[in-house]
């Protein structure tokens, strides 16, 4: 899961005092209400946050419909990774469900870490190919299995979703319409 990998990151740092300081220098905490934009679709991503405590989503507009792609919670960083790393516009937004802490590492500081070292930079490059495997999984998921398949999926390796998400984010997130969930979740 990215949140151990995402410690162990945090226990590199830890090691170097000098890297575990300047970090601690670089990075800006934040409290936010839900519903809070972080990032806008076709907007450049010039940060990735760390979820303190809450949980975001990362989504994108189809039509005018609103598509939620992933969720992210406590101790799970998020950024429009595309976006970050090649200064491309973003495919997504990353918004906030819940009332939430994040502490933002912009750019500029992140490229600086990874060139002091290479402990860093290898970590890091972990937490993206899983990121990315993680990726594949739901596009397949989105391929071959039933909307019915989805949601048991979901309840059995992401619980925390189906506790803390309102439902029509979940909806989105199946790709299907709220009363389809509504359906779903009466034959269970």
């Amino acid at each position: 899961m990215d949140e151990n990998m995402f410690d162990d990151l945090i226990k590199t740092l830890n090691k170097n005092k000098a890297n575990w300081e300047m970090l601690n220098n670089l990075l800006i905490e934040r409290d936010i209400r839900p519903k809070t934009i972080l990032l806008k679709e076709g907007e450049v991503s010039n940060s990735i946050f760390y979820i303190k405590k809450g949980c975001l989503r990362m989504w994108f507009n189809k039509d005018g419909k609103d598509i939620t792609f992933q969720f992210f919670f406590e101790r799970q960083a998020v950024a429009s990774i595309e976006s970050f790393l090649n200064k491309q516009p973003s495919h997504f937004y990353i918004e906030s469900v819940e009332p939430s802490t994040v502490v933002i590492l912009d750019k500029v500081n992140f490229d600086l870490l990874n060139k002091k070292d290479p402990a860093i930079e290898m970590h890091i490059h972990k937490i993206l190919l899983h990121r990315f495997g993680n990726y594949a999984k739901l596009f397949l998921s989105r391929i071959k299995d039933t909307p019915q398949e989805r949601y048991e999926d979901l309840i059995r390796n992401n619980p925390e979703i189906v506790k803390r998400i309102p439902q029509h984010y979940i909806a989105s997130y199946l790709g299907i319409s709220p009363i389809s969930l509504s359906r779903i979740k009466n034959r269970r």
